[in-house]
């Protein structure tokens, strides 16, 4: 729905299937009564998610006009997509797959540009439309000799779809952007990452590359890039890395550097000592599951960070007397405490309070995609958890400043 601090909707990530049909079904089944009570009156997004076996079925005619006209009927528009996890990510082991294939291949490049041409076909007019990505890949598949290469390929490939995408405006008028999302053990993990890579990598190789192709000057090369590639500003992410929020939507705005989509998502946390830690990595063990990646980020006690890459290698660190654990486990947002756990829910109300006192985005998705593998009591209905999610957010962005 489109609220006064950015267009408001929820990730389908949540829903399971990888057919398109899967999809379909399930935003037939789930979204009409989603809206009918939190955007009865008027036109509410839908965040979509599609994998590559569900893109290559959307964007027929038929079945694209088919949802189309769903759309209309139901009042109902597409502004965001979820391009990151491109094969199966419900009821099978995903962990550090969520990367493959990654932006060094080819298969990541075709269904990045399929998306986006799917997309260009939704969005109403007058609305610029975003796809979400993974940060080129997964960092502990490379060696220290491999990783500049798997860096360079990468960027590289994210410039073919840069320029896919200045394309698409020259054809439609419509603004679509790729925005990358840093989170734990990615090539980018952290905001600073991301702003180096832009700045160093990004930017030196694509400029020449637009200026040549669609004979341009340097200043507006580059003016191209900052329009097409955005930062994805996942909140667990960032919680996750204990980045600064204000601090890091300042540096962007210095740099000129767009953030496409807020993701609205929430990490857990504890802080612990010698007295208390067996029992609080005991609770931290009550979610370690085996479908996806949980990485924790240590904070010690001289601010120092410790990064593990599962929950697993956490927990079985004797040694680890780090004051504060937050892992990425995506919890529900209506919930602060997870018994000796706490949710880093506040610092949601942060960034959105950013976003209200000076909006830095159009787009804002909640995402909160583990619904299968919390623990029962955690659980309703998908419709009901889903309604909770968005009225939390509405209630936090209807507060006064």
């Amino acid at each position: 729905m489109n609220t006064a601090s950015g267009h408001l909707t929820y990730c389908t990530n949540i829903h399971s299937g990888e057919s398109w049909q899967d999809h379909f079904n399930a935003i037939k089944t789930n979204f009409p009564f989603i809206k009918k009570q939190v955007s009865a009156n008027a036109p509410m997004g839908i965040g979509l998610r599609l994998s590559n076996e569900a893109s290559v079925s959307l964007v027929n005619a038929e079945n694209l006009a088919e949802f189309k006209s769903w759309l209309k009927e139901n009042d109902a528009y597409v502004f965001t997509m979820n391009g990151f996890p491109y094969g199966n990510f419900h009821k099978t082991r995903v962990k550090d797959h969520v990367h493959s294939p990654d932006w060094t291949t080819d298969e990541r490049v075709a269904y990045t540009n399929r998306l986006f041409d799917i997309l260009a076909c939704l969005v109403p007019q007058g609305m610029d439309g975003g796809v979400s990505t993974n940060p080129i890949s997964y960092r502990r598949w490379f060696t220290a000799e491999s990783f500049p290469s798997a860096k360079k390929m990468g960027t590289e490939n994210m410039i073919q779809v840069i320029q896919h995408l200045i394309m698409l405006h020259h054809a439609t008028g419509i603004i679509l952007h790729l925005d990358v999302e840093p989170e734990p053990d990615g090539v980018m993990e952290t905001g600073v990452e991301f702003i180096e890579w832009f700045n160093n990598d990004l930017l030196p190789t694509g400029i020449p590359l637009i200026m040549e192709k669609w004979n341009v000057s340097t200043e507006e090369a580059e003016k191209l890039i900052k329009q097409h590639l955005r930062l994805c500003y996942d909140v667990c992410h960032f919680a996750i890395g204990y980045e600064p929020h204000q601090q890091m939507i300042d540096q962007l705005h210095a740099q000129q550097i767009q953030v496409g989509k807020i993701q609205i998502s929430a990490a857990l946390k504890a802080k612990m000592d010698e007295k208390n830690k067996m029992d609080v990595t005991k609770a931290f063990g009550k979610f370690n599951e085996p479908v996806y990646l949980h990485q924790v980020v240590a904070k010690k006690s001289d601010g120092s960070l410790i990064r593990y890459p599962d929950l697993p290698e956490a927990l079985n660190d004797e040694k680890n007397i780090a004051g504060e654990w937050r892992a990425h486990f995506h919890v529900p947002l209506f919930v602060d405490k997870f018994g000796l756990l706490d949710s880093t829910r506040n610092e949601i109300v942060d960034v959105l309070s950013i976003q209200k006192k000076n909006p830095f985005t159009k787009h804002l998705e909640v995402e909160t995609y583990t619904w299968e593998v919390l623990a029962d009591e955690l659980k309703l209905p998908i419709g009901e958890s889903i309604l909770r999610e968005l009225k939390w957010v509405q209630q936090i962005l209807d507060r006064s400043i």
